[in-house]
């Protein structure tokens, strides 16, 4: 392939402009903000699902506590009107009265019963309430700190972006000053050789690969003509004369 080498220099221009949108983009990337971000909203989501069973235990209790409540005031109340038909007199017969004393008895030891079931439940509630309170503060907590680490990773991202932007403006007019062959290989060589297709001959060492050519290599590229595309023989990758190449 052939091409002036004023163009293969300018493939070096193309080969900085995608090396530096590459960096922007691992940076974007490796931003510890990025993974910051993930581990909050990944804690929220946790919290947010403990505190939807916290808040369901609350709601279980407080159904268990309401049911208690109506029956230790119905109790009571059946208590309070039965000692209300003993202390009325109007009761002779002394079976009648027996049992309307045991129904009392009865009914006001299942009335303790029930009031002793009804504290152990508020303290349970008490308990899940507070549970549930500290679920809800650490969440708002850690949805503060995640809103604001997302607000500097947004910040970076806009300005990477806008470098970003730039480089990509510029490669817009870099690439079709290029012959179609000649950027057609090189973008091939990149997307297999970790985003480098055209590396410069320094002082004998080919910047692609960072080795040095044998003694072999440089012959045959010295003798190359200057508009001869040619190819580093280790990395294969486009290796462009320059001043500095050492031929």
């Amino acid at each position: 392939m052939k091409a002036d080498p004023w163009i293969q220099l300018r493939l070096l221009n193309l080969q900085a402009l995608d090396s530096a949108l590459d960096r922007l983009a691992e940076r974007r990337r490796s931003l510890p903000e990025v993974a910051a971000t993930e581990v909050l909203s990944e804690r929220l989501t946790d919290l947010g699902d403990d505190a939807v069973r916290a808040e369901t235990e609350v709601s279980d209790i407080a159904r268990v506590q309401s049911r208690l409540e109506d029956e230790v005031e119905m109790v009571r109340a059946r208590a309070q009107r039965d000692r209300n038909r003993l202390e009325s007199g109007q009761i002779s017969s002394p079976r009648e009265l027996a049992n309307l004393q045991a129904e009392v008895t009865s009914l006001t030891r299942r009335q303790t019963a029930l009031e002793d079931d009804l504290l152990d439940v508020m303290e349970k509630r008490e308990v899940a309430d507070g549970r549930a309170g500290e679920l809800r503060k650490e969440a708002d907590q850690i949805g503060a700190e995640r809103d604001e680490v997302a607000a500097r990773r947004d910040a970076a991202f806009a300005q990477i972006d806008t470098e970003a932007a730039a480089h990509r403006a510029e490669r817009t007019t870099v690439a079709p000053t290029l012959p179609g062959p000649l950027l057609t290989l090189y973008d091939r060589i990149r997307s297999t050789s970790g985003g480098v297709g055209a590396a410069a001959l320094v002082r004998h060492r080919c910047q692609g690969c960072h080795l040095e050519l044998s003694g072999a290599d440089l012959r045959e590229v010295a003798a190359a003509p200057v508009d001869e595309v040619v190819r580093c023989e280790e990395c294969r990758r486009i290796l462009v004369r320059t001043a500095e190449s050492g031929l």
